[in-house]
C-alpha cells in the first residue's frame, strides 16, 4: 500500500474531529472520501499533510511513519496537496506561480501546458484575475510541478462548471494510468463515480461505510449520508 491509515483521532485545539479513522490507498488506485460538509474530509486531507494536531493514530506512507512529520517533510517525501481554497498568489502570472512551486522531477512547465492547455494561452495573466475553473487548474499544475508520489485533492470539483469538471476527471483519469495514487476529498458523486477505484464515506468523523465506488454509487445509505 501507498498509504495506509489507522485509527486517526485529529482536530483542532483540544477537540477532535476525527474519531478512529482507518483508511488505504494503494499504487495507482484512486480512493474517494465521501461525506456532506463538516463530515471530517477536509481534516482528515490536513491530519495526513500535518497541518492539524493528530491526537491518536498513525499514518504510514510507503512504509515510512509520517505521524509526527512536519508538512514540509511530508512534501519532500511526496505527498502533494491540493487545498479546496486554491492558495494561488494574486500578484503572480499564472507562469510565475507554476515556476515557484517547480521541483526536478518528470513534471516541468512544458508538459503543464501540453497537459493543460488553457493555462499555456493565460500563462502571462495574473492570479487574481483568473476564474474558478482556471484557478482550480493552476492549483493542481502546481501541486504536480512539485512532482509528488502521490495526490491529496481537497474538493477538486466544488463550484466549478460541467465542462470544467470532465477536464479535472480526464487529468484524474491520466495520472491513474501513469500509475499515481490519489486521494480525493469530493461531494460529487458523479464526478468520484467515474475516476474512484473505491471509496470511504464519512459522517461527524467516523467512517460509515466502504466499498467499491461502483458497488456504493448504487446503495441508498451513501445517497443519504451525502443528503442527495
Amino acid at each position: 500500500m501507498s498509504l495506509v491509515v489507522r485509527g486517526l483521532r485529529a482536530g483542532y485545539g483540544g477537540i477532535p474531529v476525527l474519531h478512529g479513522v482507518d483508511l488505504e490507498v494503494g499504487e495507482g488506485e484512486v480512493v474517494a472520501l465521501l461525506g456532506r460538509n463538516g463530515a471530517g474530509k477536509t481534516t482528515l486531507i490536513k491530519a495526513l499533510m500535518g497541518m492539524v494536531r493528530i491526537f491518536a493514530g498513525q499514518v504510514v506512507y510507503r512504509g515510512q511513519d509520517l505521524t509526527h512529520l512536519p508538512p514540509f517533510r511530508r512534501a519532500v517525501l511526496g505527498l502533494g496537496y491540493v487545498p479546496d481554497d486554491r492558495r494561488i498568489f494574486p500578484e503572480l502570472t499564472v507562469r510565475e506561480n507554476l515556476l515557484v512551486a517547480h521541483r526536478p522531477g518528470a513534471w516541468d512547465l512544458e508538459r503543464v501546458y501540453q497537459t493543460l492547455p488553457r493555462l499555456r494561452e493565460i500563462q502571462d495573466r495574473r492570479g487574481g484575475l483568473l476564474s474558478g475553473g482556471e484557478q482550480q487548474m493552476l492549483t493542481i499544475a502546481r501541486t504536480l510541478l512539485t512532482n509528488p508520489k502521490i495526490l491529496l485533492l481537497d474538493e477538486p470539483t466544488e463550484g466549478l462548471a460541467p465542462l470544467i469538471v470532465e477536464e479535472i476527471a480526464r487529468l484524474v483519469l491520466a495520472l491513474k494510468a501513469e500509475g499515481m495514487p490519489i486521494l480525493l476529498a469530493e461531494q460529487n458523486l458523479r464526478f468520484t463515480g467515474k475516476v474512484a477505484d473505491r471509496a470511504y464515506v464519512l459522517e461527524t468523523g467516523e467512517v460509515r461505510l466502504t466499498g467499491p465506488m461502483g458497488e456504493l454509487l448504487h446503495r441508498e445509505e451513501v445517497a443519504a449520508l451525502l443528503s442527495l
